[in-house]
């Protein structure tokens, strides 16, 4: 197994920070950043920074106005990178109004993204061709190259990963050990039910934080067969691999949040040379 050198979560965390955003963008409750460190981070990707959203729901709690503010943050943050964890929608008649609005948010190597559950279950084919027409690529069971300079990190798309029949080999299998991927997945429970070889972080949503929480301690109800283990931020699989799991942006069932706020994940890579 590739052997992880990384900073101890407890470190990692030490160099992660949150913080509330300007009151003009309503409706988003921070951003949340890491810095991870790692071996297999190329020199000339240290200090490269992407931006991770998930679990948009729109329409839901998430309208049109904060959609708005929500580019507008992201375009603030500069990131080099945007990577999406899945369910974009609420309805297939606001798919194509979300496609044009995030692509809006600007980045020197683009926006890449994977389905979630509620996007396999309706509008799938709208989803996927208005992200392509806006230039928005979605990887399904695919590789993308991220290339600076003469060096690459590779993000690994997970298809379907509630489909364990069809899904259960990782897209991280064959890549070399010495390469840094990114497995980006829309539930963090793909990470622990099956082996991801090769990767050296896992990016997912779907849990929503548990959306409601007790003081953000304890959540009564969250989609994951790990329960609170996979609720929310830095957490590791059983065999070690760090997976960011982030609150996600929208909301599902009920269009309430309680001390689980939506949140953009930024994430700046350290180069471990």
């Amino acid at each position: 197994m590739k052997r992880i050198v990384w900073l101890c979560s407890c470190v990692l965390l030490l160099f992660s920070s949150c913080a509330t955003l300007n009151v003009t963008h309503p409706g988003l409750g921070r951003v949340k950043k890491y810095d991870f460190a790692h071996k297999d981070v190329p020199a000339s990707f240290n200090g490269f920074t992407i931006a991770f959203i998930s679990d948009l729901h729109y329409k839901s709690k998430f309208t049109e106005k904060r959609l708005r503010g929500l580019v507008k943050t992201i375009n603030k943050l500069h990131p080099d990178l945007l990577l999406m964890g899945g369910d974009y929608q609420e309805g297939c008649q606001f798919v194509n109004e979300l496609c044009a609005c995030l692509s809006e948010i600007k980045t020197p190597y683009g926006t890449l993204g994977v389905m979630g559950n509620n996007d396999y279950e309706r509008c799938y084919d709208d989803i996927v061709n208005g992200m392509r027409t806006h230039g928005i690529r979605i990887l399904e069971h695919e590789l993308d190259t991220v290339r600076k300079e003469n060096s690459r990190i590779i993000i690994a798309g997970v298809r379907n990963p509630f489909d364990l029949q069809a899904n259960g080999v990782s897209p991280s299998t064959n890549l070399s050990p010495d390469d840094f991927v990114i497995l980006l997945t829309h539930t963090p429970d793909y990470a622990e039910q099956v082996p991801i070889p090769n990767s050296d972080l896992v990016l997912a949503g779907h849990t929503h934080g548990g959306q409601v929480t007790l003081f953000g301690l304890y959540a009564p109800v969250i989609p994951s067969a790990y329960g609170q283990r996979f609720r929310s931020g830095l957490r590791h699989t059983t065999a070690g691999i760090p997976v960011i799991i982030t609150n996600g942006i929208g909301t599902s069932r009920k269009s309430v949040r309680l001390f689980a706020p939506s949140e953009v994940v930024l994430i700046r890579l350290v180069a471990l040379q």
